[in-house]
This record gives structure tokens, sequence and C-alpha cells, in this order.
């Protein structure tokens, strides 16, 4: 009986999941311009937990199974990668920078931000 139990538990939960990857695969579909399902389904969910339409325990297990295991999930796009290197090296200078500026930026500004979060936070305390 505990068997079945946990089985209904863990399907559910993949049904849940899987439901909202399904849904916003159509959502995309529907829209008049583009957006990634994956990015859509990720709003999907927020929005669920936020109205508490799905609970945190609802989806827990699977997603932290899923979550242990996302390593998995990039192996065949590093297979893809390196079964295109020959098309990368012909602009490698190009696809460093496209990269490592970015990077630096996005670091910078999260720099920025923190600190004057830090400086706000610190002013309130003041008062």
């Amino acid at each position: 009986m505990k068997k079945d139990v946990i089985r209904l538990k863990i399907l559910t939960q993949v049904g849940i999941v899987f439901g909202i990857c399904w849904v916003s695969v159509w959502i995309e579909k529907l829209l008049p311009f583009t957006v990634p399902a994956s990015i859509i389904g990720m709003l999907l969910l927020l929005l669920l937990l936020l109205s508490g339409v799905v609970k945190p325990e609802h989806i827990q297990e699977k997603s932290d199974y899923l979550l242990a295991n996302l390593p998995f999930f990039f192996i065949p796009a590093a297979v893809s990668i390196i079964n295109y290197l020959d098309v990368l090296k012909s602009s490698l200078a190009a696809l460093a920078v496209v990269c490592v500026v970015p990077t630096f930026l996005v670091f910078g500004v999260t720099a920025g931000v923190v600190q004057l979060t830090y400086r706000l936070m610190e002013r309130r305390k003041r008062r």
C-alpha cells in the first residue's frame, strides 16, 4: 500500500512538471512573438507557486532530482559543440569576445547593485 502511495506521489509530481512544460509549449505557439517555452514554463511555474495553486511540496522531490542530475542534461549540447568544433574555430576570436565581455559587464553591474543595496540598507539602519 505504501509503495502505491509513493508511486502516485511521484507520478503526480512528474505530471505537474511536465504539464507545465506542455502548457508552456502551447502558449509559445499561440504568442505572436518569440519567447522560448522554457522561459514561459518558468514564469508559469512562478505564478502558480506565488498564487498557491502549486505548493513547493507538490514538486519538491522531482525538482530536487532534476537539479541533482542537471549536468546530465548538458551532455547532448557539449557533444554538439564538439561536433561543430571546426565551425567554431573559424570564429573563435568573435566567440571569445561575445563570451568574455558580457561576463565582465554582468560582474560589474552585479557588484554595483550589491554596493548600492548595501549603502541603502546602511542608510536605512541609521534612521
